[in-house]
């Protein structure tokens, strides 16, 4: 069994891979999983950072089982309440050029997260009021903060 401190081996630089329709956005320079604070933090090649914690990550599986395949729905379509063990990051790996495969406490390695969803899903406040269609930094007249 892995430690359950202490960051994971996937700490890595990766080359720049870039393709014309994507000007590096999509193109993680670093990746760097933290097993103590339950993070995995992504370095993009345009300068931008996404932190993810374990348990949103975890959400976000996109694997057949999870987000179900053939018009059925997933296991995570039930809303289920997810225990530590399945939010737990044991391990990622690289897939390619295009994804990282995590492993979760309870034996999950299935889902393949790529790099475009990634970072299409960051949080920070400059993506959530891109993805809201509001300027960075504007107010949201329902939350009344920025």
């Amino acid at each position: 069994m892995a430690p359950r401190g202490g960051p994971l081996a996937v700490s890595c630089r990766m080359h720049a891979m870039q393709t014309a329709s994507e000007p590096g956005s999509t193109t993680p320079t670093r990746i760097h999983a933290e097993r103590a604070a339950g993070t995995l933090e992504l370095e993009w090649q345009d300068g931008h950072r996404t932190v993810f914690s374990a348990h949103d990550l975890r959400w976000l599986c996109p694997c057949a089982f999870c987000r179900g395949e053939a018009g059925l729905p997933g296991w995570l379509d039930t809303s289920p309440t997810l225990t530590e063990e399945q939010t737990r990051l044991v391990d990622v790996h690289l897939v390619g050029n295009y994804a990282i495969a995590p492993t979760w406490g309870d034996g999950h390695h299935t889902g393949y997260y790529p790099f475009r969803l990634l970072r299409d899903r960051c949080s920070c406040p400059e993506c959530t009021s891109r993805r809201a269609g509001r300027p960075p930094g504007s107010r949201n007249a329902m939350e009344g903060t920025p």
